[in-house]
């Protein structure tokens, strides 16, 4: 019999007693069916925070016991630290940087229409599939359009007697909002371990607590739904996924490229009635990586169903040829308010980053995240000057690439990307990722709102050449003054892109740009606006201040698109006092009707007036809550 703890034993027995009062029958259907149903049980923004996977703080039976019945995936990842360019993936089976600006936090991609996700090949296959109630997709495809039904209320007992399901529950219990407000339980601060990357102070430590006790309600919750399996008469018929849709959410975890932010659990129950559709004994644990680009193909193949070319990722298992990766990829682009681009490796032994805009400080100041005390304390330290080096790094400017060895340095504190023992693992991850951004067709060296960003637009031929902009911006990245020259002469290509990296270039070498400053003042006034910005920012650093930083405050204008109002806001920022001009246009739009540009515009405006405090959170939370009701969102 299927695994039920004291807690779901109570809500199957509740679930009898309703069927009983109510006459509807709850007794096992003992037709043939030849499909497995399959249900994915789907928590928000956790680490492994799970006894199985060793933690020994941990307070989750359910999934633990889980894991001894089924295949618990001991290093399987997100493909990105955040929830909406993960959760692309996921349905769509295509990585958010192959469909700009799905690679974004919160942005609208174009999905190609010939395309189809995999609750839609489902469904034609037969199958009802349903979807409670979280979307975040990040992209055009209207939820529903592709389930039959998307909402608080859906459920597989809403489907026809005679069809297989795929199903799926979304648990906010562990969002990281729901720790901005502190949680009792039986975990205390005091019992929780904190990362030297990070300051030892209450804040972090109740925000270390609260998760941890998050998670054992949310464990909970898991169990009251595998007591309605079992209550219905279908444990013996479904297979059973549980994961966390990103890594997090403790500072320097979600939205990051470090083990913290992009590794999840994954766990999988197959009853013995599908035993035949896995390689895989009960209490396996898998130890090559994995990522959550394979869970589509994997759900189709338990199907039967093979999955269509655009789909990136492969079966787990079930299938012909269940593949096993030797690489998990990852990446980050614009979190919230913040421009950033990392991209990065792991073959579960080393980790590498590499980070494209290296010119940008780690810990950009997000508004939504800084809610958290953890954030606001290690932000206070920072400004009071009493943190270590090593907690100060979060807050710096960063190299183009990072190397950790996570066997011997699982904080990822100490990068070894310049240690010449470590070279031949630096070239093999170097080299396996960059094949995968060609294999991919990264987008992410695109702007943000420039009319080349989608999955067919950045194919067009001659339109992305994607290995020459790799190349130019690997010489941007790595900010060396031997380089001006090469980015002098991009400054006259054709392709706008090349030209956006020629300048970024330019910029991040700062003053060693002064020979390209008359090329510079020309850009700014005839290239795309994404380039002009850029080079705005250049010339604030090359001293010509007053042209430039009106051409950034007249991008904050409310008719400018969202993407070219958060770069201009963006560039403002690390003007430092040059910046003082626009203060009185950075003041208006700090009110703003779009919570990203307000946030960052209020921060920027404390900044400015020297009234900044690290313990005021610069979100206007009221506010917020309204506009996501008014939104139809749920309110975390």
């Amino acid at each position: 019999m299927p695994f039920i703890d004291r807690r779901g034993f109570l809500q199957l027995g509740s679930l009898l007693l309703a069927s009983s009062l109510t006459g509807v029958s709850l007794a096992k259907d003992h037709r043939v069916q030849s499909r497995p149903n399959i249900l994915w049980l789907v928590s928000e923004d956790n680490y492994p925070f799970i006894g199985a996977y060793g933690d020994p703080l941990a307070r989750t039976p359910t999934l633990d016991r889980m894991a001894r019945e089924g295949i618990l995936y001991r290093h399987v990842y997100s493909n990105a630290p955040v929830c909406a360019p993960s959760r692309f993936g996921i349905l769509t089976g295509v990585l958010a940087q192959s469909c700009a600006p799905a690679n974004h936090h919160r942005a609208r991609a174009e999905f190609p229409a010939q395309f189809k996700t995999y609750p839609q090949l489902l469904r034609e296959a037969g199958y009802y599939c349903s979807n409670n109630a979280k979307t975040d997709y990040n992209c055009d495809v209207e939820p529903a359009s592709v389930w039959d039904d998307s909402s608080d209320a859906a459920h597989w007992r809403k489907r026809a007697a005679d069809q297989p399901f795929m199903a799926v529950f979304n648990y906010a219990s562990t969002h990281e909002s729901r720790i901005f407000r502190g949680v009792e339980g039986v975990v205390k601060p005091a019992d929780v371990r904190v990362p030297p990357y990070m300051p030892d102070t209450p804040g972090i430590r109740a925000d270390f607590a609260a998760y941890y006790n998050l998670m054992e309600r949310m464990d909970g919750q898991i169990a009251e739904r595998l007591a309605e399996l079992e209550a219905d008469g279908l444990a013996d018929d479904t297979i059973v996924f549980y994961y966390s849709d990103n890594g997090g959410v403790m500072p320097r975890s979600k939205r990051y490229c470090y083990e913290e932010g992009l590794r999840c659990a994954l766990i999988v129950r197959v009853p013995p009635k599908w035993a035949h559709l896995v390689d895989a004994r009960p209490g396996t644990q898998v130890e090559a990586p994995a990522t959550f680009i394979d869970l589509a193909p994997t759900v189709l193949a338990l199907a039967g169903i093979a999955a269509p070319a655009h789909m990136q990722g492969s079966p787990l298992f079930a299938g012909p040829s269940p593949k096993t990766r030797q690489y998990a990829f990852g990446m980050r682009n614009r979190m919230d308010e913040r421009y950033d681009f990392v991209r990065a490796v792991s073959d579960t032994r080393y980790r590498y980053i590499r980070n494209y805009m290296p010119h940008r400080i780690g810990g950009q100041y997000q508004a939504f995240a800084w809610l958290a005390k953890g954030y606001r304390d290690w932000s206070a330290l920072l400004k009071e000057g009493r943190l270590t080096s090593q907690q100060r790094a979060f807050f710096e400017e960063r190299p183009y690439e990072e190397l950790y060895d996570l066997r011997s340095d699982p904080d990822e504190m100490v990068n070894l990307a310049a240690v010449p023992e470590h070279r031949g693992k630096l070239q093999e991850l170097r080299t396996a990722l960059d094949q995968q951004m060609l294999d991919v067709n990264d987008n992410g060296f695109i702007p943000e709102g420039s009319p080349l960003e989608g999955y067919l637009n950045s194919r067009r031929p001659g339109a992305y050449p994607l290995a020459n902009i790799m190349a130019l911006a690997e010489l941007a990245a790595c900010r060396k003054p031997e380089n001006l020259q090469a980015f002098i002469k991009a400054l006259d290509d054709d392709n706008e892109i090349m030209r956006f990296w020629a300048v970024s270039g330019l910029l991040m070498l700062g003053e060693k740009a002064a020979p390209a400053k008359s090329r510079l003042l020309e850009i700014l006034h005839e290239d795309r606006p994404q380039t002009r910005i850029v080079a705005a920012e250049a010339l604030v650093h090359l001293q010509e201040t007053e042209q430039s930083v009106r051409l950034l405050a007249g991008y904050l204008a409310q008719e400018q698109p969202k993407p070219l109002r958060l770069q201009a806001i963006n560039s403002l920022t690390y003007c430092g006092e040059a910046a003082r001009a626009a203060l009185p246009t950075i003041k208006v739009h700090a009110q703003s009707d779009d919570a990203d540009v307000r946030n960052a515009c209020a921060y920027l405006a404390q900044i400015l007036e020297g009234t900044y405090d690290p313990n005021v959170p610069v979100q206007d939370v009221p506010r917020l809550l309204r506009e996501l009701k008014a939104q139809g969102k749920q309110v975390e």
